[in-house]
């Protein structure tokens, strides 16, 4: 079975950085295959923070424009999220989340998630 784990999570000072790394089990990251960072901050619903299609193109949430930067490398199954200039908003539970579209159906992958803290 397929899994997908994230790394790099932390505890920073605002206005510091950090970097996701989410690795795929098997190579399933190709072009039929989006990912996406997902958050949840505690008492909140989960939102989509990054997403990154099979063919490179990305979006944003607005609230991290311009700080966070997604990026794939296919051959490793590795999709990555830079954080910088982080806020004490960005505090959360931190999801990697790859959408793989077959011929007739897809399949979804999320990983476990990984705990990013900002203090002020």
């Amino acid at each position: 079975q397929v899994q997908v784990v994230e790394s790099g999570g932390g505890s920073v000072q605002a206005g510091g950085s950090l970097r996701l790394a989410c690795v795929a089990s098997e190579n399933i990251l190709s072009i039929n295959a989006a990912a996406a960072w997902y958050r949840q901050a505690p008492g909140k619903q989960r939102e989509l923070v990054a997403a990154i299609a099979g063919g490179g193109g990305t979006k944003y949430a607005d609230s991290v424009k311009g700080r966070f930067t997604i990026s794939r490398d296919n051959a490793k199954n590795t999709v990555l999220l830079e954080m910088n200039s982080l806020e004490p908003e960005d505090t959360a539970v931190y999801y990697c989340n790859v959408v793989v579209v077959r011929r007739w159906y897809r399949d979804e992958y999320w990983g476990q998630g990984t705990q990013v803290t900002v203090s002020s």
